[in-house]
C-alpha cells in the first residue's frame, strides 16, 4: 500500500458514515485504493453489484472494482439513506443516484444498495456491499402495511 493510500485510510475518521463517505469519493475519483481502505481486511467480505455474482474476499473486490474503473469513473452519489444502527455494526440502505451516459447525453439511474460496516481494530469498516439492478425512476419508500386487508 502506497504511503498515500495509507494517510487516506487513517484519515478515514471514526464513524461508519465516514467510511461510507470515503467509499463514495473513491467511486466517483476512480481511485481503487482509497476505496479499498474503506473495506474490511477480513476474507469474508463481500460484494454484490447490480447483476453480478457474489464477490468474496478483498482480492475479488478488488479486481472487480479495478475493471469497473477501466471504463471511467463511478458517479454514484448517495441521496437518501436509511440507517440502522450498534455499537459494533452499522447496516445502511442507500439510494444511490448514478450518472450514465446514453446516446441522448446523460441521464441519471437510480440504484439501492446496502452498505453493511463493522468497528474493527483499524476502527470503522466496510464488510458488505450489495446494490440492485438500477431504474431509470427515483423508487419511493413503502409506508407500513395496511392493518386491514381487502
Amino acid at each position: 500500500m502506497s504511503t498515500k493510500a495509507k494517510l487516506r485510510a487513517s484519515a478515514i475518521g471514526g464513524t461508519a458514515d465516514d467510511v461510507e463517505a470515503a467509499f463514495y469519493e473513491a467511486l466517483q475519483r476512480g481511485d481503487v485504493d482509497a476505496l479499498m481502505n474503506c473495506w474490511a481486511d477480513e476474507e469474508e467480505v463481500f460484494c454484490v453489484h447490480p447483476g453480478g455474482p457474489r464477490l468474496v474476499g478483498p482480492e475479488a473486490i478488488r479486481a472487480a472494482f479495478e475493471h469497473m474503473f477501466g471504463n471511467g469513473t463511478i458517479q454514484a452519489t448517495p441521496a437518501r439513506v436509511r440507517k440502522v444502527e450498534s455499537l459494533a455494526s452499522a447496516v445502511h440502505n442507500v439510494l444511490e443516484r448514478i450518472e450514465v451516459l446514453t446516446a441522448e447525453g446523460p441521464r441519471h439511474a437510480f440504484v439501492l444498495a446496502t452498505n453493511v460496516y463493522h468497528r474493527t481494530a483499524q476502527g470503522w469498516r466496510m464488510v458488505a456491499h450489495h446494490a440492485s439492478p438500477g431504474s431509470a425512476h427515483e423508487p419511493g419508500d413503502a409506508g407500513e402495511v395496511p392493518q386491514t386487508l381487502h
